[in-house]
């Protein structure tokens, strides 16, 4: 059943009536003061939602867009999650972190393809995937914990550099033989000549999450606007910028690239350049507001590209150096390669990698997919040489004690 499409000469009234969910997003950005109910009385029977668009200078179909986001996502929510099986017994298990933007929409479609493969092989299967806001948190409870492979689930889907490089967790294993890449040999030609897939075997790809520079340009002033990484490691960008030190795996993607492309004083200026740490959707919800320390750019996950088109003063900039990527990596386990084959395929299909694209602008590797990116989208990507060269875990302890260091000088 399809969800009931929101329209411009909807009131604020008729929205909450009929989608309640929809307060905390306008709550989230400037509509604070629809939480008091007389407010909402008063003006919510004539104020649409064009007109309250027009009042924050948000873009119309933005505006709509991120409302109806939320309706679909609370319409596909119907205990979909509810439908994770978690059977002891199984002879495939399954688990993973995936983002947030995609991973309602994930479970439906990997709901029916896990009901539809044990009818045809009868093999039983459970799964658990979980928001990657949960981040290490579930990592150090499920993962960090293994001591022997038949620990670790069958298939291990993940975002992140240090869960599957540690030498003290999961890497251990992978010099065990103990995982191969269950992706296939084609690669989409949005990566064109990156060289993503794993020299050795072990790790499979079937996403990347793409960083790229957010410009405030009611509070920019007569700074150009930062068009490289070498741009925003400048003098002028010290205590400008605001990171995603909350994204761990980005963040950490973004710290080991820069390291590698400029070394341990390439790290030492991104400190410097720090101003604070937000979640891109408060860096949005805050661009309109009279605030303190506002950043004149913000390094955000791509996604947030789509928000942040709400707002006339925010321009994106996809880095002409190339955006860092943190890769979404699938572990699957060479014993079991027979009967997890079909599941690999269908989480490298082009069903999930067209979800992954369009819902959350994670560009997939399927071959098939036409990723939803800018027509000029040069990469960087750490590498495999990098990654098989270095102890990663010792490596991103490293330097982020680069990184703190610099951003608390003075």
């Amino acid at each position: 059943m399809q969800t009931q499409l929101l329209h411009k000469d909807m009131t604020i009234k008729e929205l909450l009536e009929q989608h309640p969910e929809t307060l905390e997003v306008l709550v989230a950005n400037g509509f604070e003061n629809l939480k008091d109910p007389k407010v909402l009385a008063g003006v919510g029977g004539f104020l649409k939602l064009e007109r309250a668009a027009l009042t924050k200078n948000y873009d119309l179909d933005n505006f709509l867009g991120l409302l109806q986001q939320k309706v679909d996502e609370k319409h596909n929510q119907v205990d979909v999650t509810m439908k994770q099986t978690q059977q002891e017994q199984s002879e495939i298990t399954i688990s993973g972190l995936l983002p947030c933007p995609v991973r309602l929409p994930l479970l439906e479609g990997f709901d029916r393809f896990i009901e539809q493969y044990t009818r045809d092989s009868g093999t039983t299967v459970s799964y658990k995937f979980e928001a990657a806001s949960l981040g290490s948190a579930w990592m150090d409870e499920h993962i960090q914990t293994v001591t022997a492979p038949d620990q670790l689930p069958d298939i291990f889907v993940s975002a992140g550099f240090e869960t599957f490089f540690d030498p003290a967790t999961i890497g251990k294993f992978k010099e065990q033989g103990v995982f191969t890449d269950l992706t296939g040999d084609a690669v989409n030609r949005s990566f064109e000549g990156l060289e993503l897939k794993d020299p050795k075997g072990h790790y499979g790809l079937i996403s990347v999450v793409p960083s790229a520079f957010m410009v405030n340009h009611d509070e920019l002033g007569d700074l150009p606007v930062p068009r490289t990484w070498a741009d925003i490691l400048k003098p002028e960008f010290e205590q400008k910028v605001a990171l995603p030190v909350g994204d761990f795996d980005l963040f950490n993607a973004i710290l080991l690239t820069i390291h590698k492309m400029y070394g341990d004083e390439g790290v030492k200026k991104l400190g410097r350049c720090m101003l604070k740490s937000m979640h891109p959707a408060q860096m949005i919800k805050n661009a309109q507001r009279v605030a303190e320390e506002k950043p004149p750019v913000t390094i955000i996950p791509y996604f947030f590209s789509r928000m942040a088109g709400m707002v006339k003063s925010l321009e994106i900039v996809w880095p002409e150096d190339g955006a860092i990527i943190s890769p979404i990596f699938m572990l699957a386990k060479a014993g079991k390669q027979d009967k997890l084959q079909p599941i690999a395929d269908f989480l490298c299909s082009k069903e999930v990698g067209e979800i992954l694209t369009n819902r959350g602008l994670f560009p997939a590797l399927n071959p098939s997919v036409e990723n939803q990116l800018p027509e000029q989208h040069p990469w960087q990507w750490v590498g495999w040489d990098y990654l098989y060269s270095h102890d990663i875990a010792a490596q991103i302890r490293y330097t982020v004690g680069l990184f703190e260091e610099a951003m608390n000088e003075g």
